[in-house]
């Protein structure tokens, strides 16, 4: 068994949230083999339709039903193998049915899953391994023109903690030495007793960890958030609450609201590695046994013929997405969103015109989310905040005085603002700190925690590294200022790059932007503006400081360096890899 394997909250911990309810004795595989027994026949999981393009295999769709008897296999091989409980399972595989194959399976046997980014290579993958030791591997056999399964099997040497390499698949072909090929199939009636067997013997902890995401390393070296049951299934509320609908786009959508459910489609753009992934969609999936369409990597004609083809309802797209879309009527004119009755973003600051112009006119209320791998939970939903303006821009303040909240977690989460030089609890509006989080959403520990800082204030709260601000006419919001480590000092002054990203977008010949600081000798930072036009647009830095100056901002805010790209450097996972934007101090 795995060193990193056991309870991850402290037992006092436990009894406390087990007290008020929020943890129950739920477990995340517990919840799919109940919709196996509940919903055999029903759709389940639809494969990405370009999955031939991705690892040359053909697309599947399966029930609940044929789900259950795959994972059941799954979890037989893995037992044969000599994968357990408690061991993990590093896990690099696209989105797909046999992605979700794995989790399903190593919850089942109580192991752990560690997935990572398609894109990593043996860098990422060695030090990740290392880090975790990984008992074993699970891939494909290929990805686009990389062998997979040959890369892997090349690692072992680096990962010593490595026993057993899985590559999963019907197209591979040719024996690789050390890694061991599997083939999906029904579960045969020994495998399925066997695998009931063990679950009747064996009921999962759920303060046993269940994964081992990875922070996205965009200001530094990846950190590994490990999470049980207890804290991924509270997290899930959040999401759900926040996924009500109206039940008609007319009117810009208003109507009554309604609950995610069974007959949902949601349709998965994200690479289901992390908070986005997990939370955004295979907990909502599994807690309501709804459809489950899986997409990789980000490709417009696809997506759109996903919704279109598979009537999705509800999903989740980064704001640069939808403000491309909203602004290119070719597109527009030809795909089908009629079947969409929800759908989110976040992951960076909304532009309100953004919100705004995908209720006016498509009548979806865009859901504003803003969370972690830690636990960060904010969601501003249509249903709280049916303005849209008001949307973009703020998350609700939980515990203002006289204010109710629709979802659930409203009265589970706290959080306070702190004052990053004196340390003060802030209570004024408008005086940017940092927000500290607490609740049952949050996770266990980092591994390998002893060697970082230590994530969690003397009461226990996250220090997210977020600033925010109080705002609103009663102090009731939250208003996102940007990143601690973002933040500009020019002079002494801070400056939001968020804050001036939001104006710069507003201008018409810029698509997108990052803001950073460059450094100077003499002020600490200067701003610079980094800018992906829009098609045949052109822009100077005098025609964007005119432009801001129109907006009245202050003049240390305006930027004092334009540059023109084709598009921002990226992470897997869509953040802006803004480190690689500024210039090197000289």
């Amino acid at each position: 068994m795995n060193t990193l394997a056991g309870g991850l909250h402290p037992q006092s911990r436990v009894d406390h949230f087990v007290s008020k309810g929020w943890w129950t004795s739920e477990t995340i595989d517990g919840l799919f083999w109940q919709r196996v027994a509940e919903r055999p026949d029903a759709l389940a999981v639809v494969d990405p339709l370009n999955r031939p393009d991705l690892d040359g295999e053909e697309p599947r769709r399966l029930t609940w039903g044929e789900l259950g008897s795959e994972v059941a296999w799954l979890a037989s091989e893995m037992l044969q193998h000599g994968i357990g409980q408690g061991d993990v399972i590093g896990m690099q595989l696209p989105n797909s049915i046999e992605q979700l194959e794995v989790y399903l399976a190593a919850w089942t046997i109580g192991a752990i899953v560690s997935p990572l980014a398609m894109q990593y290579r043996e860098f990422e993958v060695t030090s990740s391994a290392n880090d975790a030791a990984f008992d074993a591997y699970v891939c494909g056999d290929r990805f686009g023109d990389r062998r997979m399964a040959v890369e892997v099997a090349g690692l072992r040497d680096k990962v010593p903690s490595i026993r057993t390499v899985l590559s999963i698949g019907r197209a591979a072909t040719e024996p690789i030495r050390g890694v061991v090929r599997l083939s999906p199939r029904a579960a045969s009636e020994a495998e399925r007793e066997a695998i009931e067997a063990l679950r009747a013997d064996r009921t999962n902890d759920p303060n046993e960890c269940a994964t081992i995401c990875w922070t996205s390393g965009t200001e530094g070296q990846p950190k590994g958030v490990m999470r049980a049951h207890y804290d991924w299934l509270s997290f899930s509320w959040a999401v759900i609450d926040a996924l009500k609908a109206a039940g008609s786009r007319e009117n810009g959508g208003a109507g009554e609201l309604q609950e995610l459910g069974a007959d949902d489609v949601l349709l998965n753009p994200f690479p289901l590695i992390n908070m986005a992934g997990v939370c955004g969609f295979l907990l909502p999936w599994l807690r309501t046994g709804c459809v489950l369409v899986q997409h990789h990597p980000f490709d417009g004609p696809t997506f759109f013929a996903q919704v279109a083809r598979e009537r999705v309802t509800c999903t989740i797209l980064p704001p640069a997405l939808l403000w491309m879309l909203l602004n290119n009527e070719e597109l527009l004119a030809k795909v089908d969103l009629s079947s969409l009755t929800r759908i989110g973003s976040g992951s960076a600051p909304l532009q309100p015109a953004m919100v705004r112009g995908w209720q006016e006119r498509f009548g979806l209320r865009v859901i504003n989310f803003f969370g972690s791998n830690e636990g960060v939970s904010l969601l501003s939903s249509g249903e709280d905040f049916p303005d849209p303006d008001e949307r973009a821009n703020f998350f609700p303040r939980y515990g203002a005085e006289g204010m109710r909240w629709a979802s659930r977690v409203s009265t589970w989460v706290h959080h306070k603002l702190v004052d990053l030089e004196t340390g003060e609890v802030i209570t004024e509006p408008g005086r940017p700190g940092e927000l500290h989080i607490s609740g049952p959403q949050l996770f266990g520990r980092y591994v390998n925690g002893e060697r970082l800082a230590n994530p969690f204030d003397d009461e226990g709260y996250l220090k997210t590294g977020d600033v925010f601000e109080i705002a609103g006419e009663r102090n009731q919001f939250l208003r996102y200022v940007d990143r601690a480590k973002d933040l500009i000092i020019r002079g002494g002054m801070n400056i939001a790059p968020a804050s001036l990203e939001q104006l710069i977008t507003e201008h018409p010949a810029v698509f997108e932007v990052a803001v950073v600081g460059d450094p100077d000798e003499m002020l600490g930072e200067r701003v610079a503006a980094i800018v992906v036009l829009r098609p045949g647009a052109e822009l100077t830095l005098d025609q964007l400081v005119e432009y801001l100056r129109a907006q009245k901002i202050a003049s240390f805010k305006l930027p004092e360096r334009l540059a023109l790209v084709e598009a921002l450097p990226r992470n897997p996972v869509g953040k802006v890899l803004k480190r690689e934007l500024r210039l090197a101090a000289v």
